[in-house]
């Protein structure tokens, strides 16, 4: 497993920019090991729900794991605090907002490739893994 560190500035977009450096990179099958940074703009959906939950205020990123290749299919799940020390969580998803910084390690597993497909037991496009040791 290889892996690339990358750190974000103010104003980046979180999802963006992982989606940006796996095409860069060509990552068929990355995960993310670690992000620690902050947010002035979460945009997220919450658990279990089709709401989306959108506001722009300080957060820190608490965690944030989640699957995705290079054609810009991914699945990420996000949990951040606010000055309370209130957290909120789910769904990663556009234009969530770097406020000053983001250091993030991702890892790349070889032979192998990540897709996502419509599942119809879900109703949402599931992950789908292929090893190819002949790649």
């Amino acid at each position: 497993m290889t892996n690339i560190c990358m750190r974000l500035s103010p104003g980046s977009r979180l999802r963006e920019a992982i989606y940006d450096t796996a095409e860069k990179h060509h990552i068929k099958a990355g995960i993310i090991l670690t992000c620690v940074g902050s947010l002035e703009k979460l945009n997220i959906r919450l658990a279990g729900a089709e709401k989306f939950f959108s506001k722009t205020e300080k957060y820190e990123i608490v965690s944030l794991t989640g699957t995705f290749n290079d054609k810009r299919e991914g699945h990420f799940h996000i949990s951040v605090a606010d000055k309370a020390g209130n957290c909120y969580g789910g769904h990663l998803l556009a234009n969530n907002i770097i406020a000053t910084t983001a250091e993030i390690v991702i890892a790349i597993i070889p032979e192998t490739s990540f897709h996502r497909e419509n599942d119809p037991k879900t109703g949402y496009k599931e992950l789908v893994i292929k090893h190819d040791i002949l790649r």
